[in-house]
């Protein structure tokens, strides 16, 4: 597992202020632009790397240099809407470095979806400012979980599955991509809750670790003799709650194995992100909707934004009690330098 512990520094806020004023007007600013729209799994070549000069700050704004960006699926969908040149979206763990905001002193930790670049210039008082980290973050925990457990991935997990799914102890969970920034929360708040955790993943070393977290069942769809009797031996007593990352005939075959009364939590389509026409995958049951009386709801997380505070205190609980609860698992490169 990477750890970001030994990059976090350790010093206060004064020397962080005189380091960053000390550079501040020599900082260039480097951002990933798409290149290219991409045409199947996204290449080196779709991206290309740029280098401007940071502009001077106007009251109210501050200029942030990045600690962390984040690399997730769904960006594959959003970047079909951004034009050739535009810079590539992504969530962002920074640090303010250069100030005119009262709110947001120097050395400030913040989150915000300014996407791939170095460093960003932001307007904390417009309609969309950047998230402070939680005044309790507790300091032995990576800033990196500001964009998993604890940022949109974990809170995705959390509310998907307690709010739209609302799992009850002794029911059943399955999850796809389970081995995800998402899935592997989601199978663990669903053992905490007393559910029974069945995910599906894409390898074997995937399939050993979601067991390692606690998943009471795992399986490998793409070596399963297929998935229909994978899903019968995982979860003979049918399926009460899935949430769905994958979507397409995956998505089919699993609301067959459905109980009465059955939830489905709609959160991505992974299997489509990457097809030109991404509705022409996965017939669906209606027969078998309307006969177990499902309950389909799709989801995005900004939905219960107001009670994102409350989320993540949950999500630091979890982590900081017990490792068991909730072991979060994250991968670190430095993409800018590795470019």
């Amino acid at each position: 597992m990477a750890s970001c512990r030994g990059q976090r520094s350790t010093v206060g806020p004064e020397c962080v202020s005189r380091l960053f004023k000390s550079v501040v007007n020599m900082v260039k600013s480097k951002r990933f632009v798409v290149a290219r729209h991409f045409d199947g799994l996204p290449k080196e070549s779709d991206f290309q790397l740029v280098e401007e000069e940071t502009p001077d700050l106007k009251d109210g704004e501050i200029l942030v240099a990045s600690i962390f960006s984040s690399v997730d699926p769904y960006m594959r969908t959003l970047s079909r809407r951004l034009s050739e040149g535009v810079t590539m979206v992504g969530e962002c763990c920074a640090r303010v470095a250069e100030s005119k905001s009262s709110d947001f002193p120097v050395g400030t930790v913040i989150v915000h979806q300014y996407g791939w670049r170095t460093h960003a210039v932001l307007d904390t008082e417009n309609q969309d400012p950047p998230r402070k980290a939680p005044a309790d973050y507790p300091k032995d925990l990576p800033l990196s979980l500001l964009l998993g457990a604890v940022g949109i991935p974990g809170l995705t997990a959390y509310f998907g599955l307690l709010k739209c799914l609302e799992a009850k102890e002794g029911e059943t969970v399955f999850v796809n991509a389970a081995a995800g920034a998402t899935g592997s929360i989601v199978g663990q708040i669903a053992r905490i809750k007393g559910c029974k955790a069945v995910g599906s993943a894409g390898s074997d070393a995937k399939v050993a670790w979601l067991k390692e977290l606690g998943f009471d069942a795992a399986f490998n769809y793409k070596t399963v003799s297929s998935l229909d009797a994978a899903l019968k031996e995982a979860a003979p007593n049918g399926i009460d709650c899935y949430f769905d990352n994958v979507g397409g005939d995956f998505t089919t075959t699993v609301l067959n194995h459905m109980n009465l009364y059955g939830r489905v939590a709609i959160v991505g389509g992974i299997s489509t992100y990457n097809d030109k026409d991404p509705s022409s995958k996965g017939a669906f049951p209606y027969k078998a909707i309307q006969g177990k009386q499902l309950t389909l709801i799709g989801f995005v997380v900004s939905r219960w934004l107001d009670q994102w505070p409350q989320g993540k205190a949950q999500m630091m609980q979890w982590i900081k009690e017990v490792c068991d609860h909730v072991s979060p698992l994250h991968y670190i490169t430095n993409f800018f330098t590795e470019y």
